[in-house]
């Protein structure tokens, strides 16, 4: 090796395999029940083969009586297969099943007077201090391993299953796959039964399954169907009080759509900065702007843009997230004055999009004419109309800036008031301090006005980023939500970077311990790696760059509530 240089191999998609415990017999285990062994192994070619993203793409979860598998909330980017044994799925019968203390959480509580004021002698006097002791648990749960093999599980599971409403899940069945592949949270808390042994995937070895092979996306929207649509049902106001005999049919003709794939072949960022047109182009259609609709269109996972013609174009007037409806307010026009309205806005999938539409005339027949539609539903583009007029003094310049940048994604975007910064750059030595001497934003972005977006992560609702990582290296915190990178699996592909339209991700060389540039053994090119805003997810008290700024000009904003973007422009 050379003096003063680093040289390593260049890494590669299964460097750091999910687990180093899957053997060639484990594998060939896996493949032979169902639905893995329906699968045809000649659609998977070299380097990426079906043993392939099995043994590297997938591990063994061996687990005891009461363990907690996942838990409701949990961002979700596994899904997991029931080799043995039987694990039980809560379900929402009345409020929630377990409260956060029973599966392990930490209850927050507001300290007192006397507290906020004693903490300016107790305070522990090292720097960046952080209390690791075992945090109280129920008398219900318990604890067992350690480190990251620590496990939460429930105690009585007999009295549990009397006092609470589950359905039981057997050797066989997969589970989680569907928040796994939305990148959403989980809708339910699963617990082992007993003593049970689960295959967990990562979901980029579930997307590469789905895309070669037809039986395994047939078996996901089956059990989708039977399992999860009622309650995507249920939560809307307009089907909530649906009877059990209607609800069914409702079940029976409802229409599972999937548009776009799971990797796009067009970047994100081209798309952006080829103007609405040309994001409108590369966007499936869902449904067309003037068209009679031809159902109510329920988003289950992913982004969709709502647009409308103007002038000799079209313009987006705001997005559907998973959980919000399209096509209602026409069907229930149209039914009360019994005349067809056609649909006022475009329908059009931003990446991988799943959908729901429950025919017209079943809306009519089975949810109007019963009575049970509920509150009217107006279109979400409209409803941020009207949520626009309650804010003081937010023009539609504001929100179409929002709009026409495609920042109404952001949960915590990072937004600067110009007139207040006096580009000191505390924010930016705050974020390196916390960051082990490596800044993870830039302090300059798009501009409207006085204020300033600034190129930092904003923690999309619908992170894009994470769409083509091959090795997961890029995903949601379990905890917060904040979307982190891992460099232990960052391989340098730039696939985060490339789809990032906020130009939030950067690729930086990395160097060892003594400055030197880490190079790869072959090429002997400097190796890169993604790094970002992680929200300062190990930071007790947030985000270092606001909690640094002496002017009061940094805000972490989330763009879908108004009232919150109301605070910052209006004060």
């Amino acid at each position: 090796m050379s003096q003063g240089r680093s040289i390593i191999p260049r890494p590669k998609r299964w460097d750091v395999p999910f687990s180093d415990e899957m053997t060639d017999d484990v594998v060939e285990r896996i493949l032979s029940v169902a639905p893995f062994n329906k699968i045809d192994r000649k659609k998977f070619r070299a380097p990426i083969t079906l043993e392939g993203i099995i043994q590297n793409d997938a591990r063994l979860v061996s687990c005891q009586e009461g363990d907690i598998i996942i838990r409701e909330g949990d961002w979700g980017n596994s899904a997991f297969f029931i080799l043995s044994g039987t694990v039980r799925v809560e379900l929402m019968a009345s409020g929630k099943f377990l409260p956060p203390e029973k599966l392990g959480r930490p209850v927050t509580k507001r300290k007192s007077l006397f507290r906020a004021i004693a903490q300016m002698w107790s305070n522990s006097k090292e720097p960046e201090f952080r209390d690791l002791s075992q945090p109280a648990l129920s008398s219900e749960v318990g604890s067992r391993g350690s480190g990251d093999r620590t496990r939460i599980y429930l105690q009585d599971i007999p009295r549990l299953l009397d006092k609470y409403k589950t359905v039981a899940l057997e050797a066989g069945e997969l589970f989680g796959e569907i928040a796994a592949l939305g990148r959403m949270p989980r809708t339910a808390t699963v617990f082992a039964e007993g003593e049970a042994t689960l295959v967990e995937f990562r979901w980029q070895g579930l997307r590469e399954i789905f895309r070669k092979d037809a039986s395994m996306r047939t078996h996901i929207e089956t059990k989708f169907r039977n399992n999860a649509l009622e309650g995507i049902l249920r939560n809307e106001p307009s089907f909530a009080n649906t009877a059990e005999e209607d609800m069914q049919q409702l079940l029976d003709q409802a229409e599972f759509n999937t548009f776009a794939t799971y990797d796009l072949s067009k970047q994100y960022r081209d798309m952006a900065r080829g103007g609405t047109e040309g994001q409108l182009t590369e966007e499936p259609l869902v449904a067309k702007e003037g068209d009679y609709p031809n159902g109510v269109t329920l988003i289950c996972s992913g982004l969709a843009r709502l647009s409308q013609r103007y002038h000799n174009g079209h313009r987006t007037l705001g997005y559907l997230l998973p959980g919000q409806m399209y096509g209602f307010p026409e069907i229930e026009e149209g039914w009360k004055t019994q005349k067809q309205l056609p649909l006022s806005m475009s329908l059009r999938a931003i990446g991988y999009l799943t959908t729901v539409t429950v025919p017209t005339q079943l809306v009519e027949r089975l949810v109007l004419e019963k009575g049970g539609a509920g509150k009217s539903h107006q279109s979400p583009a409209l409803d941020v109309a009207a949520a626009a007029q309650t804010v003081t003094n937010i023009g539609s310049d504001i929100i179409e800036f929002a709009v026409d940048n495609s920042l109404v994604q952001g949960t915590a975007t990072m937004i600067i008031d110009l007139d207040r910064c006096t580009r000191c750059d505390d924010c930016v030595r705050a974020c390196s301090n916390a960051h082990d001497n490596n800044p993870r934003f830039l302090r300059h972005g798009p501009i409207h006005g006085q204020y300033m977006i600034a190129n930092a992560c904003m923690h999309c609702a619908d992170p894009v980023c994470m769409i083509e990582c091959p090795t997961g290296a890029i995903s949601r915190d379990l905890a917060g939500g904040q979307v982190v990178i891992s460099d232990q699996t960052c391989v340098g592909c730039t696939r985060c970077a490339d789809n990032c339209s906020y130009d939030a991700i950067r690729m930086v060389e990395v160097r060892d311990g003594v400055g030197n540039l880490i190079r790869d053994e072959n090429g002997r090119l400097p190796i890169q790696q993604a790094t970002k805003c992680d929200l300062c997810v190990e930071q007790r008290i947030g985000p270092a760059c606001q909690n640094a700024c002496p002017h009061d000009a940094l805000y972490r904003v989330n763009m879908t509530d108004l009232n919150s973007l109301g605070s910052v422009f209006n004060r």
